[in-house]
């Protein structure tokens, strides 16, 4: 498998991004000034991720997915492992904003994210309709962060 940084038309991973935002054009506003990695296998991308610099050392993941077929399969943690080692030198913090979700809050947890605060009503202000996860409308934005280095 391979890690590599995603060149020209990132809107071709469109379906595979937008597992990880449901929304086209809430990835339009990340996706040109991000950095776009994906793990890739036999020339298919089986996850994807876009990273922003958000300055000051820190570094956000805007999106990360990993294809339905692979998911549950480690893909998602070595995308974080791989970015952790790839930007640990420019950078200090990597952090995440997700929905309260009893999915996406543990997994981040389980890669050493730990809770730094809330944006409230993020997903109800910003989407224009209401995104559920695992049965939990989501509505609060919450913010997770891990130090990856002295940037």
């Amino acid at each position: 498998m391979d890690f590599a940084r995603v060149e020209g038309d990132r809107k071709r991973y469109l379906p595979l991004l937008l597992l990880g935002d449901e929304q086209e054009d809430m990835i339009d506003r990340y996706l040109a000034r991000g950095e776009m990695v994906a793990l890739c296998e036999a020339g298919e991308a089986l996850a994807v991720c876009v990273v922003t610099d958000e300055e000051d050392g820190v570094m956000e993941i805007k999106n990360l997915a990993v294809t339905p077929q692979r998911q549950r399969q480690g893909l998602g943690r070595r995308m974080i492992r791989e970015i952790e080692q790839h930007y640990a030198g420019r950078y200090r913090l990597l952090c995440v904003g997700t929905g309260d979700s009893p999915l996406t809050v543990p997994f981040y947890e389980a890669c050493g994210f730990v809770r730094a605060g809330a944006i409230p009503d993020f997903f109800t202000e910003h989407y224009d309709h209401p995104i559920i996860e695992a049965g939990v409308l989501l509505r609060d934005m919450v913010i997770l962060e891990k130090r990856i280095g002295g940037g």
